[in-house]
């Protein structure tokens, strides 16, 4: 069985970054959980944001606080996936959004990554005091959907997001 470590951003990963982001936008899908790496392609700035928006002091004041992890395949050390981790709500994220976000490259998608990924984040929510998650998916989503089954979630509803114009469904795992 693979094993694998979440670790937060650091330089050591600076040239994964840049292939992770480059796949995404090869693929023409959607980074979530990635904070902001669709709009940093310096590695270095993104790593620097990462942790500017774990501290309540310095994140943005239209964000909240979010911890940022990577997902790592420890065998080859290589960055597989990434998920955030928001500390609380604002209104966006409390509608359509959640506390977690996650995504898996392209190349590495459906080898369970994505439900380990989940997992093994969880834990870390119970210690900032999450004891109750909610983890949203836009509907159709198979996948997704059944990562967050498989940790527990509990559908709650299925949402409309006017700004992208998208059904997301609601799940939250205790």
């Amino acid at each position: 069985m693979e094993e694998f470590i979440l670790t937060r951003p650091t330089s050591e990963y600076a040239s994964q970054i840049v292939e992770y982001r480059q796949e995404f936008l090869d693929a023409g899908d959607s980074m979530d959980g990635c904070g902001p790496l669709r709009r940093l392609d310096d590695p270095e700035e993104y790593i620097k944001a990462c942790a500017e928006y774990e501290d309540p002091q310095t994140v943005p004041s239209h964000l909240v606080p979010a911890t940022q992890f990577f997902f790592i395949r420890k065998m080859d050390n290589r960055l597989v996936g990434m998920i955030q981790v928001r500390h609380c709500f604002n209104e966006y994220l409390e509608k359509y959004a959640g506390h977690i976000g996650y995504s898996v490259r392209p190349s590495e998608r459906r080898k369970g990554y994505a439900k380990k990924m989940l997992g093994m984040t969880l834990p870390f929510c119970k210690t900032i005091g999450l004891d109750k998650v909610l983890v949203c998916c836009i509907d159709g989503n198979i996948g997704s959907e059944k990562t967050i089954l498989a940790n527990g979630g509990v559908y709650e509803s299925t949402v409309h997001e006017p700004n992208s114009n998208r059904d997301l469904k609601r799940f939250w795992i205790e």
